[in-house]
């Protein structure tokens, strides 16, 4: 197995671990154990640096762990979406604009939502129709003479 595979299997043991609730009361357990032994150590300034010095490296290397994680879990979603698209009916010009600048995807944001913008307001429309229609028919079924706009 090559040393990436066996570090993607590490990142992720921990990242799945560092999620879990024990992990969480384990750490305030730790915590508490420290605060506990704070008047046995008098408050010394290594009794401050272990707690500091601990969590220092515990995030530090954690951050990398999740990042890789998360970094392999995004990529695996942008290939699903991908792959959804390219089998859709759906335009394979969105393939890849994970890559585009800031700039350029708020562009394909504006141009996106103004091409929806009319469909939807069509759709609206077609639904208060249909609405109106089926009030007036349920009027009509009650017996009486529908009070419904027309």
């Amino acid at each position: 197995m090559s040393p990436g595979r066996h570090f993607t299997e590490f990142a992720s043991h921990v990242a799945r671990g560092a999620g879990k609730p024990i992990t969480f009361a384990l750490s305030i357990a730790v915590i508490l154990l420290w605060a506990v032994t704070g008047p046995l150590f008098h408050y010394s300034d290594t009794w401050q640096l272990i707690i500091n010095t601990g969590t220092t490296i515990v995030t530090f290397l954690m951050v990398f762990l999740i990042q890789n994680t998360q970094n392999r879990d995004g990529a695996a979603i942008q290939a699903k979406l991908d792959e959804l698209i390219r089998a859709s009916a759906a335009q394979n010009r969105y393939i890849g604009i994970e890559s585009l600048t800031e700039e350029e995807l708020d562009d394909l944001r504006r141009r996106c939502a103004s091409r929806a913008a009319p469909d939807a307001c069509e759709a609206a429309e077609i639904a208060n129709e249909r609405a109106d229609r089926k009030a007036r028919d349920a009027a009509r079924r009650a017996g009486g003479v529908p009070r419904y706009p027309a």
